[in-house]
């Protein structure tokens, strides 16, 4: 009887905590930092908005950093630090301090990915590791954050082999994202190219990985497994399905290391014909809601989220206006959807109702070339 009278206090507190936390974030003003691809376009790095989150304006505050195609970007924990993956021939993880009060970033050092197109990068929860996904070379690797937050040379890396049926998208393997688990005990490799996600059992404190037992989770054929985010409770993960255009529920087994798959969802819009190729998923801050970026078709995918199962429901899309949404990134507030264009140049901001999931048609739109990944300080 206790219990069930704290769970239905903490009920009646509930909304009032919530709009506490909503006035608080939204009468603060944030730093983003957005990713670019320099190959093509005009962008020279990584650039710095000052976000405004009750009125949804970005103002830019100039290029925080020069550097070859940041492509990807991660915060350190205690977001002293920031690191991007360098998707170049020669791929680089390059390492900056963050200088909050003067929007730049300090070149700390770069090393070498241990391979060619280095398209994603991430830390582990306690900021002591970071990891990287070698899309071309179909490859990842990890290293150890030294004093200062300089990284090691790569302490671990593992190099795949062998293809899938698409002879045109899976000839070889692509590594195309690293998670670290919820409980920072295993690192998941995406393999875009093996239809597969590799797990390894994680030594955070020294950035060590060894295979899991069993060594990976199998998605169906060509299915190319892009994306991989966690739920915020930590029991389900959900797997964006590039060539399927699909997110697969998986339950996650934190003891085993294992992938159990629940359901798969269709990104595409009834009745669409065209190219459409599944990017990337975020979640509201509370997990009841996620939205996926769909390429191609360039949609928003809203789904809601079944809280005792994992399972979604789709809410709907939400052609947005914006072109090839590389990333997608909720504001601190939650009240907001930002949106990386990659070839329309813009930063597209749209309204989120957070009684209904659903996102606006129309918003807000602020240019920048090739803009890749955005990341609030």
């Amino acid at each position: 009887m206790n219990a069930r009278r704290k769970f239905l206090k903490g009920l009646a507190i509930a909304p009032v905590v919530a709009r506490a936390w909503w006035a608080e974030a939204a009468s603060e003003k944030n730093l983003l930092f957005v990713g670019t691809q320099t190959v093509k376009g005009s962008s020279k790095g990584i650039y710095a908005y000052s976000w405004d989150a009750a009125n949804g304006e970005l103002k830019q505050l100039g290029l925080a950093a020069a550097t070859d195609n940041p492509t990807f970007l991660a915060l350190s924990p205690n977001r002293k630090y920031l690191y991007a993956a360098n998707e170049m021939q020669n791929g680089n993880v390059s390492a900056f301090a963050v200088d909050a009060a003067g929007a730049k970033l300090t070149p700390i050092n770069v090393v070498s990915a241990g391979g060619s197109g280095t398209c994603h990068v991430i830390t582990d929860h306690t900021g002591q590791a970071v990891f990287c996904a070698n899309y071309s070379s179909g490859s990842a690797s990890s290293f150890h954050v030294e004093a200062g937050g300089k990284l090691s040379d790569a302490v671990s890396h593992f190099q795949y082999s062998g293809h899938g049926p698409d002879a045109s998208r899976q000839e070889a393997p692509h590594a195309h994202r690293v998670t670290v688990s919820p409980e920072n005990r295993f690192l998941l490799v995406n393999d875009l190219g093996l239809d597969c996600i590799h797990v390894y059992k994680l030594d955070a404190a020294t950035a060590k990985l060894v295979p899991n037992d069993p060594p990976q989770w199998n998605a169906a054929p060509g299915a190319g497994p892009r994306a991989l985010r966690f739920h915020p409770n930590g029991k389900w993960a959900y797997c964006v399905l590039e060539m399927a255009s699909e997110v697969e529920v998986l339950a996650w087994d934190d003891h085993k290391g294992t992938l159990t798959s629940l359901q798969k969802n269709s990104l595409v819009p009834e009745g669409y014909k065209g190219d459409h190729t599944g990017a990337e998923i975020v979640f509201d801050r509370d997990g009841h809601f996620a939205y996926a970026a769909d390429r191609f078709d360039n949609v928003i995918v809203s789904f809601k989220i079944d809280t005792e199962t994992g399972k979604l429901t789709l809410l709907g899309h939400t052609a947005y206006g914006g072109k090839t949404p590389r990333h997608i990134a909720l504001d601190p507030s939650g009240h907001w959807l930002l949106i990386a264009n990659q070839d329309s140049d813009t930063i597209s901001v749209r309204s989120r109702d957070a009684k209904t999931g659903l996102i606006a048609e129309t918003g807000k739109d602020f240019d920048l070339s090739k803009p890749q990944c955005l990341v609030f300080l």
